[in-house]
């Protein structure tokens, strides 16, 4: 009888494609669950180390699992990830039941951990936590930014572009078990293909994915706003299944703020970018996330962000407030806004875009957009358009009365009513 392990994801979905590519090496060895609350034999947990609340998180994690070693219930507890990347001597001297601390890019070792072997014919293969209808690609590894507030370059390395061929095997393997939408990730999108080809090759990997079979959509995250290549936005215009949809992490907008972040872009040449943007793809959803309580932020540069948000408005935005981290250059700078601070100008930002999304919804009404059916609900089945992305962005609900909709499936739909965040749709 197979032992059982259980895989505990923590992070964001590079850590979710790691964990799948983990599975499907371990899938004749074990009986395989995911994020499970059930006993296992073996855990290991992908680990989190972003920022202070992920590596609380995965801390805690760590301690249950061993809790759960502690009475016999679990003979081993593996850890991998960007925690155990960058605090691994930390951790086994600190947590010394942990059978095996392992980096980002351990994989063999981790195997060898679990008595078995790295299997290259397994190329591309994994085993989907996501439902069967989308996937989490990743394109490269690492990043070669410098922001000032980001440990990821620290614990990833250098921009690392994964070769064509290989992603071209892995998302042709993705499609014959059924994946219609293709979610291309990475630290930074727009750097792909420059230290394997020389240039910029997003543009031409795009329209190479959109030649297999059974790929509906392919969806960017993310895409970074210093030396933007503006070809991609022709790809992005001409090419259907490349949708009119990306994620572009500005962070703030103040230009003596994105200087000290070490962004590259001011904030006058930031808003050109998101202008050309909108102008070569007609109906783009913008989504980005914003920084706020940033060391030295004033109200005065805070009510140029919130201007900035009013101006612009993003079809999906989320705030963070910031979090020191350690080895990063902002690090050196004194963390001088309160927490309570932080707190009130994350909510006062999320407020006004609550506003914002419901204008923008209200316009919907009356569209007819096409949308794939991601899950049922209640009595309701729960949907996306082009211009969402799982689990971050706002849903289609559609009444189950009356439908017999299927799962994963393309459908056109009106829509009929509005809330802040979702839209709901009947079936043409």
């Amino acid at each position: 009888m197979k032992k059982k392990i259980n895989i505990i994801t923590l992070g964001c979905s590079k850590n979710v494609v790691d964990s799948e590519v983990l599975m499907g090496q371990l899938k004749g060895n074990y009986t395989i669950a995911h994020d499970s609350n059930e006993e296992a034999d073996v855990i290991v947990i992908n680990t989190c180390g972003f920022i202070h609340d992920a590596k609380e998180e995965s801390i805690d994690t760590i301690l249950n699992a061993l809790r759960s070693k502690a009475e016999g219930v679990t003979q081993k507890v593996i850890v991998t990830g960007c925690l155990s990347e960058r605090y691994k001597e930390e951790l086994a001297e600190e947590i010394k039941d942990v059978d095996g601390f392992y980096g980002v890019n351990e994989l063999p070792e981790i195997l060898s951990s679990l008595d078995t072997n790295y299997k290259k014919e397994l190329l591309g293969e994994r085993i989907l936590t996501t439902p069967k209808h989308y996937a989490y690609l990743k394109i490269s590894e690492g990043c070669n930014r410098n922001c000032s507030f980001c440990a990821i370059p620290l614990i990833r390395g250098k921009h690392i572009s994964k070769p064509k061929e290989d992603i071209i095997t892995e998302a042709k393997y993705l499609a014959k078990i059924g994946v219609k939408e293709l979610i291309l990730i990475a630290q930074d999108l727009t750097w792909y293909g420059i230290d394997l080809y020389n240039k910029r090759e997003l543009p031409d990997l795009l329209n190479k994915l959109s030649e297999i079979d059974g790929i509906e959509w392919i969806r960017l995250h993310y895409t970074y706003p210093a030396n933007f290549p503006t070809g991609l936005l022709k790809v992005m215009r001409e090419n259907s299944k490349v949708c009119s949809y990306m994620d572009m992490p500005l962070q703030h907008i103040n230009s003596r703020i994105l200087r000290s972040m070490k962004r590259g872009l001011g904030g006058e040449k930031t808003e050109d970018l998101i202008r050309k943007i909108k102008l070569n793809v007609p109906g783009i959803a913008l989504r980005t996330t914003l920084i706020v309580g940033y060391p030295g932020e004033t109200e005065e540069e805070f009510e140029e962000l919130m201007d900035f948000v009013k101006r612009t408005k993003f079809e999906r935005l989320g705030v963070f407030t910031y979090s020191p981290e350690e080895d990063t250059s902002a690090f050196k700078l004194r963390d001088d806004i309160p927490e309570e601070v932080k707190e009130e100008r994350r909510d006062r930002i999320m407020l006004l875009q609550q506003d914002i999304s419901y204008g923008l919804n209200k316009q919907q009404v009356g569209n007819e957009l096409r949308i794939v059916i991601d899950r049922i609900e209640g009595d309701n089945y729960i949907g996306r358009t082009e211009f969402d992305s799982p689990e971050v962005d706002n849903e289609v609900i559609v009444d189950s009365k009356g439908n017999d909709l299927l799962i994963g499936e393309f459908y056109i739909a009106k829509i009929i009513d509005y809330d802040f965040f979702d839209i709901k749709a009947e079936i043409i």
